[in-house]
């Protein structure tokens, strides 16, 4: 018998759409749950080279919770390229000025770092609010 392997033709075929709430849902759990399905994880058909995921689209970014005093005290860092370029910020800051890129960039980091990985992050949908432009994909409702 021989081993079977996905291909990134069917792979593709195989697809689906999931919705998100991440309505009082914590940061950490949410997005580990998030990049698993991205990378296809939790799909019988998993193939480590070949993207297997699916879509996943999150509802409601701004109410997703921080346990402890995280929200005060967590610093984000990047870096501009420019010599003494770092700029830290809070997650209160974060989550004021635009709580999609915080999420967004939790569930990226916790990605593989390569071409795969990048191929992978573009299967998010992260929005504002409990309203999304992808309902003519018929997206199926996922509870964590």
């Amino acid at each position: 018998m021989k081993t079977f392997t996905e291909t990134k033709k069917d792979a593709d075929k195989n697809r689906k759409w999931l919705v998100v709430d991440a309505t009082g849902k914590s940061i950490g759990r949410l997005c580990s749950k998030v990049a698993s399905i991205l990378r296809g994880k939790e799909n019988p058909r998993y193939t480590t080279n070949i993207d297997t995921g699916d879509f996943v689209i999150v509802l409601n970014a701004e109410k997703v919770k921080f346990t402890g005093d995280k929200l005060e005290k967590k610093k984000y860092y990047r870096h501009t390229g420019f010599i003494g370029g770092v700029k830290i910020a809070t997650a209160l800051e974060l989550m004021t000025k635009n709580p999609e890129n915080l999420i967004k960039q939790t569930v990226k980091g916790m990605l593989p770092k390569n071409v795969l990985g990048r191929q992978q992050i573009t299967k998010l949908k992260v929005y504002k609010g409990s309203v999304h432009p992808h309902s003519s994909q018929e997206p199926k409702e996922l509870t964590l």
